[in-house]
């Protein structure tokens, strides 16, 4: 039985996890950040999302995506 994804990116975590590790691609249309570089900055500085490496490709784990993001709008809260 064949799934469908959804076209928008950001309609992954609001209708549920996806059966599929995320890409720096998708992270960028999910918080609509200017590139992929943006992504591997968060990455370096360690401000980002955790993510792991499947030989050369970078991956997230879209429930740990989705705990870094309701921390991060739960420090925006709080401030």
């Amino acid at each position: 039985m064949a799934t469908t994804e959804p076209n928008d990116a950001r309609a992954l975590l609001r209708g549920g996890l996806p059966d599929r590790y995320l890409t720096p691609e998708d992270l960028v249309t999910m918080f609509g950040v200017p590139s992929v570089e943006t992504i591997y900055q968060w990455r370096r500085k360690r401000i980002g999302p955790p993510g792991f490496r499947v030989g050369r490709y970078l991956r997230f784990n879209p429930a740990a995506v989705q705990a870094w993001e309701a921390e991060r709008t739960a420090l925006t809260d709080a401030a």
